[in-house]
C-alpha cells in the first residue's frame, strides 16, 4: 500500500525522559528537546515541517513592597463551538515583591508524518 499513514493523526505517547504526553509523530519533544526517534534513514527521508502558528508573550512585576502574590498558570483549548476540549494547569507558585515571570505560550503545528511502503 503506498502512502499509508505510519500513526493515526493526533495519537499520543509518552516522552521517555520528562514523563509528558506528547505527540506520537513527534521525532523531537517539545518539553525536554531530546530526540526521540533514531532511525536515520527514515527522519532524513521524511523531514518533519513544523512551523509556529501562535507565540504569546507577557511578563507579570510584582510592584508591591511587602506582599507576595501566588499564581497558577491554566491553558485552555477550546474548539469551534467554543466547547473547552483541554483545560491544564501548566504551573503555580509566588511571585515575591519586586520579582517578575515572563511566560511564553507557542502552538507549534505540522503535518501528521506518513510512510511510503510497498504491500507484496
Amino acid at each position: 500500500m503506498i502512502g499509508r499513514a505510519n500513526t493515526a493523526v493526533g495519537r499520543t505517547r509518552t516522552c521517555p525522559h520528562f514523563k509528558v504526553t506528547i505527540l506520537e509523530s513527534a521525532t523531537i519533544c517539545p518539553a525536554c528537546q531530546h530526540h526521540l526517534q533514531f532511525n536515520r534513514a527514515e527522519l532524513n527521508a521524511r523531514p518533519q515541517n513544523t512551523e509556529t502558528a501562535l507565540r504569546i508573550e507577557g511578563t507579570i512585576k510584582n510592584p508591591k513592597k511587602d506582599d507576595a502574590w501566588e499564581y497558577s498558570v491554566v491553558i485552555s483549548i477550546r474548539n469551534e463551538r467554543g466547547e473547552e476540549i483541554h483545560r491544564q494547569i501548566v504551573s503555580v507558585g509566588a511571585i515575591q515583591p519586586e520579582e517578575l515571570r515572563t511566560i511564553t505560550l507557542t502552538m507549534d503545528v505540522s503535518k501528521p508524518i506518513t510512510t511510503n511502503s510497498d504491500s507484496k
